[in-house]
């Protein structure tokens, strides 16, 4: 059993910034890649950033240059920095993980960002 807990989602105003983190817990043997979706009401669940267990990352178009993925291997924590925040930021923001061996994928519960202009 696998459980992630999200944190730090929110009420900003356009331009502010928030920082969501994400923590593993359960039966983890070891973490292979760990990342951040949204899903925005009537659309589908995009990517937003990834992050390999060799710190390689990638970002959602809409995001590169604003927002910044990181981990915590020690903790079985992602981190996801987001600045420069705009309005179509808004979603719900759910943190994934798969490990080494498996192909399931993991998911956290989601936690709302919300980016008033």
């Amino acid at each position: 059993q696998v459980q992630l807990v999200e944190s730090g989602g929110g009420l900003v105003q356009a331009g502010g910034s928030l920082r969501l983190s994400c923590t593993a817990s359960g039966s983890i043997f070891s973490i292979k890649d760990m990342g951040w979706y949204r899903q925005a009401p009537g659309k589908q669940r995009e990517l937003v950033a990834v992050i390999t267990s060799g710190g390689n990352t990638n970002y959602a178009d809409s995001v590169k240059g604003r927002f910044a993925i990181s981990r915590d291997n020690a903790k079985n924590t992602v981190y996801l920095q987001m600045n420069s925040l705009k309005p179509e930021d808004t979603a719900v923001y759910y943190c994934m993980i798969n490990l080494f061996g498996t192909f399931k994928v993991y998911w956290g519960q989601g936690t709302q960002v919300t980016v008033s202009s």
